[in-house]
């Protein structure tokens, strides 16, 4: 088990229209087995939502959340009386808006990777249906986490040593059209910090800059093109940010320039260290568009081989159509005759 839970408190939340109904848990959960297991699955389904955004406590802002939880830290309020400080605030926001929010707000203290983190979640509820022995219908009401939009995790190590650096807390953007973002931040009292997509279009840039300036052949580029994918992959698996200094390790294996010399040479507007977005990076291995109905995707190694564009006449050429593809389209064929 690699998390390890220290607290744990759940509340209730129910805002229809103007009206926030919060029904506070009397206690702390009691830390077990399933307890370490649920916190796992919710770290783990957060880290692997994209779209993230990160931010840091505002002074300006004069953040109640961040004072009751500093408060906590310097054991001079409990955990629980943490919570219910922060709920009455998110109640607050809550009656800003106009959408409504039904679901269990989730607050827990943990350790992964010797890092400690503070994760604030409202998941919503999900109805399942099921057959009884006797044949009758039964329900049940499930935890959504696969679904969850509003949620941030704070990085307390992070906070401590690099207060700064604005971009120990990540929070979920959300919905379009629903300000969920706004939201968030203001319930946190934060300020938005490094933009992940921009600074992960900015690597690619670099990355393809640096591997035309090496003049490696085709498979070469497809290779390490391939290799730095599959790190930020799973730099977005761990919660981790992407380093300069490991797509430096990566990138000049066979090169005469590093990279961490080149991209500093050219003066990319890049961090040394820098969350990544997953769609922008995705681009670096495969192709892909939709529009007028048609959609397209296909891994960028193919492209002059099993995929050939023509510029003149708009047009892609596709050698060994997947199967799938295949069997739908002779069927079609088959059935107009």
């Amino acid at each position: 088990m690699s998390i390890e839970v220290n607290k744990l408190v759940v509340h209730y939340v129910d805002k229809k229209d103007e009206d926030t109904q919060i029904h506070l848990r009397n206690d702390e959960m009691q830390v077990n087995d399933r307890v370490n297991v649920f916190i796992e699955q919710l770290h783990h389904a957060y880290n692997g939502k994209p779209g993230k955004g990160y931010c840091a406590f505002s002074g300006d802002k004069n953040s109640q959340v961040s004072a009751a939880m500093q408060s906590y830290r310097n054991d001079e309020l409990g955990f629980w009386h943490m919570t219910e400080q922060a709920t009455e605030v998110l109640k607050e926001e809550l009656n800003k808006y106009a959408f409504n929010e039904t679901g269990y707000l989730v607050f827990c203290h943990y350790q992964y990777v010797a890092t400690d983190y503070i994760l604030i979640a409202l998941i919503n509820i999900k109805d399942h249906y099921s057959i009884t022995s006797e044949l009758d219908l039964s329900s049940s009401r499930h935890l959504d986490i696969s679904r969850m939009q509003l949620a941030a995790k704070i990085d307390l190590s992070a906070w401590d040593t690099q207060p700064d650096d604005a971009r120990y807390i990540s929070f979920i953007k959300g919905r379009a059209g629903r300000k969920v973002a706004d939201f968030f931040l203001d319930f946190l009292g934060c300020e938005e910090g490094i933009d992940p997509k921009q600074q992960s279009q900015v690597m690619l840039e670099a990355v393809e800059d640096y591997l035309s300036e090496q003049q490696f052949d085709k498979q070469e580029k497809d290779t390490l093109r391939k290799e730095v994918f599959d790190y930020c992959n799973d730099c977005i698996a761990s919660g981790e940010d992407a380093n300069i200094e490991t797509l430096s390790d990566t990138l000049s294996k066979s090169g005469d320039t590093q990279f961490d010399d080149f991209y500093k040479d050219q003066d990319y507007a890049l961090e040394e260290s820098f969350p990544v977005d997953k769609k922008t990076v995705t681009s670096m291995v495969k192709f892909s568009g939709l529009g007028g109905g048609v959609s397209i995707g296909f891994e960028r190694k193919h492209l002059g081989e099993r995929v050939t564009y023509n510029a003149a006449t708009d047009t892609l050429t596709i050698k060994g159509i997947p199967p799938n593809l295949k069997d739908q389209l002779e069927r079609h064929y088959d059935e107009s005759e």
